[in-house]
Parts: C-alpha cells; structure tokens; sequence
C-alpha cells in the first residue's frame, strides 16, 4: 500500500508532535514538515528584532527576554518525553526551545523538517475520487527554482495562533503620541524606567508583563473588564476599568470615567487566527476569532484530511497537542472514523449555543477551554482508543491556577514533582 503523504506546515511544537507520532508509523505515512524560518521551535525561539525578518516575513515570537513559563514544566511536557529534572519547575524560553530541540533529536525528526520553505497555497484536488491537497512552497532562499508545488494526502495545520496581533478598536489610539506596542513586540522593561505605562488587557500575558514592566516603570495601570484582581500587585502596579477612548494624545479616558496620562501603551488584547495559504477553494472562514467549519476544534468537516493541531486556547498545550496529533492521524490512516458530516455539524451547534445561552460566554470564546480542556482531552482518547492523559497533569494545571489567583507575585517560585499518574508534591519552603 502507498503511503499517506502528509504537509506539516510548520515546525513549532505542534508541528514537531505531528512528525513525532508519523514517524512512529513511517510504514504508513510520509510527513513533510514545511518550516519558514531556519529554525524549529515556532514561538518559542526568541528574537530581538521585531517587525519583519529579512525576507519581508512578521517576526513569529512573542518571547519576551525575561518570560518565565506560566506553567511548570511538569503539566507543559508531551506525555512521552518529560522535562530535565534538575530544571525548576517554572523555566524560561530557552529552556523550552532547548526542549524542543532535544525532542526533535531524540525522535529524528530532523530529516523531515524542510527549513526556510514559506507555504504559499493550499488547495483542495480530486485525485481518483479521493480528496487530496495541492501545496505551493517557496524556497525562500532559492534563487533559482523558488517554487514548488506537492501532491499530499493530507495537511495538519500547526502555524501558531500568537504571532498576529489583534489590535483594539479604541477611540483616538491612533492618535497617541507616546510609545505604543502590542505584547507581541515587547521585549524588555528598561525602555519604560520612570514612564507611567498602560496595559490594555489583564489576562495571563498582561499580568505577567505588567509585573516585569513594574520593576522600571513609575507607574503601571492594569486597564481591563474583567473583575479586580484579587492578588497583591507590586505598589507602582493598579488596576483600571477598561480604555473608553484616548484624547489629547496622551491622556487615557476610562469606562468609569476616570482619567490618567500617560507615556506609553502596551496592548495585550490577544491575537488573530489567520491562515493566509489556505485558498478560497478550501471554505475556511472566521469571525470573531471561531474558525466556522471544525469539528472538535481539530478537522475540516467538509475535508477532514486537513486538520488544525493547536488552535485552542486556556490549556496545557504540549499535552493537548498530543492528544490532538494521535487522533488526527488516527483519522488520515482510518483507524478513526468520524461521525456524518450532519452529526458533525450539529454537535458544532450545539456546543456553540450551549457556549452563548448556558456558560454565559461569547463567539469569541469558541476555542477557548479552560477546565473544559480535561474531558476534551479525554473525549479524544476514548474516540482514539489510546492511552488518555494522567490525571497528575490536570490535578497539577489546577492547583498551580488556583493559587496564581491569589499569589501572583510569587507562585512562580514553587517547584513540583510528579509522583507518578496520580501522585504529585510541592518540593520548595515558598509560603503559599
């Protein structure tokens, strides 16, 4: 029997996690993994330079030099392959992307990992009376035969969903005449010694980054909607409504109509989905952040040898990258098979509307998971038949979020250690 020839479109841990589990059946798949850049790891390599790279490409990381992991590396490993223990528990970006390269290592991916090669076009073919995939590549460092199209029997999408900022829609922000950059861009602290500094947003990357940005700035302004934060924030650190508008440059007009000047913005308001390869042809379409045509945040319903590892959100993610990878390739070798096309669509309405109309959430929060996460992961492996996650994972996920809720300043200072599927303990004196 022929192989099923699969296009990975990129090399971050996603992608790295669908050549893994390929590779362990090379008897019956093919995997091409299309890189952009000359370097595994996607998010995850940090780079000073912001902006473009040298080929006219958006800088993909959002690593910040001084990020530490909001997750212990205990519940952010794949299954099979755990983190160095002589590592604290909460690591920083290189320690990650030094993971990354040694699971790359370890399972020889290397080889199937096609580095600097840009995905320019992915469209739909019948072959046989068999859906199949065209893909487009640039060799971006190729002069002379830059482009090349493949034939491939399915394509896992794993671009990332933290490279293209989403930019709020306030009122005179694009008058501001102080420094403005989204989390996305931001690098280091020191620029903001002595500034008062806005955050807009207060989720996980803008409580992180406020607290960094706190140890040079004056003054640091959490503006959100959400509840107050009920933690001790550092004593240059408040919170504020939400920005209503911005007005005579630099002075920030609130909800509640409270006012604060200031001298510089940084946005953390999240980021976009956007696959801009995929063609007209292969009917993907979204708003307000929810990717209209998936079936369990994962296949195409109407082409489901395409498949999207990763697009979800509020999880531990190298785990649920996993569990997403086994059942998608589960699917492309039909070891799996999906529900109709008609059962698809409506267990996609129903938990839309169950979403809207009884956990009180909005379009937006479609791929969101949060607690969520554990029976979805769950609901994988039962469909799957393989072995689901140990419960240690979500046990430790947990405990670490409840206490962050009330001790954001110093939970990053636990350590943890994994007894075993069940079995876990706290191995540092930190009073919490």
């Amino acid at each position: 029997m022929a192989k099923l020839r699969v296009a990975v479109i990129g090399a971050g841990a996603a992608g790295l996690c669908a050549a893994r589990y390929m590779t362990a059946k090379l008897d019956t798949f093919e995997p091409v993994v299309y890189e952009q850049t000359g370097q595994l790891g996607g998010t995850w390599v940090y780079s000073e330079q912001t902006g473009l790279d040298k080929h006219g490409l958006p800088i993909h990381s959002s690593m910040y030099h001084n990020l530490k992991t909001n997750l212990p590396k205990e519940v952010m490993a794949f299954p099979d392959f755990p983190f160095r223990t002589d590592l604290p528990s909460f690591i920083s970006h290189k320690d990650v992307l030094q993971y990354l390269e040694d699971y790359a290592n370890h399972f020889d991916l290397g080889k199937h990992i096609k580095y600097r090669t840009l995905v320019e076009k992915v469209s739909p073919v019948k072959m046989e009376g068999k859906d199949k995939w065209v893909v487009q590549v640039r060799h971006l460092e190729e002069n002379a035969n830059p482009i090349e199209s493949n034939v491939f029997d399915g394509v896992i999408v794993c671009n990332g969903h933290h490279s293209v900022p989403h930019t709020p829609d306030i009122p005179g922000l694009e008058t501001f005449t102080g420094r403005l950059c989204h989390s996305h861009e931001y690098r280091h602290p020191e620029p903001y010694k002595d500034q008062t500094v806005a955050f807009l947003g207060a989720r996980a990357s803008g409580q992180d980054i406020a607290l960094d940005v706190a140890t040079y700035a004056k003054e640091v302004y959490l503006c959100h909607w959400n509840p107050r934060l009920k933690v001790e924030l550092p004593h240059n650190v408040d919170q504020m409504a939400a920005v209503k508008q911005i007005r005579d440059g630099n002075v920030l007009v609130m909800e509640d109509g409270a006012e604060k000047q200031v001298d510089a913005i940084i946005a953390c308001t999240g980021y976009k989905y956007i696959f801009p390869f995929l063609s007209p042809e292969c009917q993907v379409t979204i708003t307000n952040s929810r990717i209209h045509e998936l079936y369990m945040h994962l296949f195409h319903m109407s082409y489901p040898s395409l498949s999207f590892i990763g697009i979800i959100s509020l999880v531990s993610p190298l785990p649920q990258f996993s569990m997403q990878t086994r059942f998608a390739i589960g699917v492309l070798d039909n070891s799996i098979t999906l529900p109709s096309r008609e059962e698809m669509e409506k267990a996609e309405k129903d938990r839309l509307s169950k979403l809207l109309n009884e956990e009180g959430g909005m379009e937006r929060h479609c791929h969101w998971l949060g607690s969520k996460q554990w029976s979805y992961a769950q609901l994988l492996a039962d469909r799957g038949g393989f072995k689901p996650l140990d419960p240690v994972v979500e046990q430790v996920y947990e405990e670490v979020w409840k206490i962050r809720a009330i001790n954001l300043m110093d939970y990053k200072k636990m350590n943890f250690r994994v007894l075993g599927p069940q079995a876990w303990e706290r191995t540092d004196n930190v009073d919490i």
